[in-house]
């Protein structure tokens, strides 16, 4: 089912109600999410995310703008009309209800020429469950299921209705990091399987990137950058998605452009072609650096850190904005960890200049 959104707005009174100005939650958001694909929806708490995710399921009335649902408008339709599966942050099971009653409770409000039989309510519970593998647990309470059973049991129960959208609303997050690394990629295997279109909630930004077909990022209630996971990581539009995704994070430096070379403080580390002379941000991926005694960028040593697939260098530098420089380089290289500096060189795509007036990236050849 491909769903549209069409200038999807949401305002809310102000707290202070001296102030007669609206808070947006989400400003103007157009997007087409194609049918049958998993679109994660990713940004910091308080971006308009969830918000998003409520006005699709109907929980939350836009106050402006259009959601489709194929060629149907079902702006004003209530949730129960939608034909949405939510799977929510903190489970909603029933904690007196079995996991079957829990799967098949959706199935007993339906009417008409949708009702079903006690016995298609169950085969429709056992398939479910099949899918998402705990079928061994269908007479047990939730408080006799881990985490990750709970979770797969609620992901059960929005599959039985067989909806038009699935969606979730950072079902992952109560989990530990083995169990949630274990259950994004259940979740990815279940989309895959039933096919089902899906929106994903989430702040993780390496979760999103792991299991999404296209991600969405947000702040303030806008939409930044739109994408294939790697394409964005890549091609950040801007400052703010450059630092949002990347674990760790993206290296930031004030540098400015000068006769056509980035300098980061004295030192010129790469030409630049099409750009004026200014002062710019500079974006350097932890695995743009290379580790060479002869390098243009010469940095204080602080530490040396082998996590057995990689080597992570933290150093200091002037120029840098933050705390300590982290480059990740090949576990195999050799580093002098009583020195007092280290050289680099940096890769020209993994380097991003951005202005300091905008946060916009510059479009510009390095070299």
């Amino acid at each position: 089912m491909k769903v549209v959104l069409e200038n999807l707005t949401k305002r809310y009174p102000n707290r202070n109600r001296k102030i007669k100005e609206e808070v947006t939650a989400v400003d103007s958001f157009s997007f087409e999410i194609p049918d049958g694909k998993l679109i994660g929806l990713l940004g910091p708490s308080g971006c308009g995310k969830s918000t998003t995710l409520n006005m699709i399921c109907g929980l939350e009335r836009p106050t402006e703008g259009k959601i489709y649902f194929g060629d149907d408008d079902v702006t004003m339709l209530s949730p129960e009309h939608r034909g949405v599966g939510m799977v929510f942050q903190n489970y909603a099971l029933y904690p007196h209800l079995t996991v079957m009653q829990n799967i098949t409770f959706p199935l007993e409000n339906l009417k008409g020429k949708d009702k079903l039989t006690k016995q298609q309510m169950k085969e429709r519970a056992l398939e479910a469950a099949k899918l998402v593998q705990i079928e061994e647990y269908m007479e047990r309470r939730p408080s006799e299921l881990s985490g990750g059973q709970q979770q797969r049991v609620a992901i059960a129960r929005a599959l039985v209705k067989t909806p038009r959208v699935l969606l979730l609303d950072e079902p992952l997050s109560n989990l530990d990091a083995r169990l949630r690394l274990q259950t994004r990629e259940e979740i990815k295997r279940i989309q895959r399987e039933t096919g089902v279109t899906t929106i994903f909630v989430t702040h993780d930004q390496e979760e999103a990137m792991s299991i999404s077909d296209m991600i969405v990022v947000m702040k303030k209630g806008a939409v930044q950058q739109i994408g294939k996971p790697q394409d964005v990581y890549d091609n950040p539009v801007n400052l703010f998605v450059a630092k949002f995704l990347g674990t760790p994070p993206i290296n930031v430096f004030d540098g400015k452009v000068k006769d056509g070379k980035l300098y980061l403080g004295d030192s010129a580390v790469l030409s630049v072609e099409g750009v004026e002379n200014q002062e710019v941000y500079v974006g350097i991926r932890p695995e743009g650096f290379i580790l060479d005694d002869s390098g243009l960028l010469e940095c204080k040593l602080i530490n040396v850190e082998v996590s057995g697939r990689d080597t992570s260098i933290v150093s200091s530098h002037s120029a840098f904005i933050g705390t300590n420089i982290r480059s990740i380089i090949p576990a195999e290289s050799k580093v002098d960890r009583d020195a007092d500096s280290v050289k680099f060189n940096v890769k020209p795509f993994k380097t991003y200049i951005f202005s300091k007036e905008t946060e916009e990236r510059i479009n510009c050849v390095l070299s």
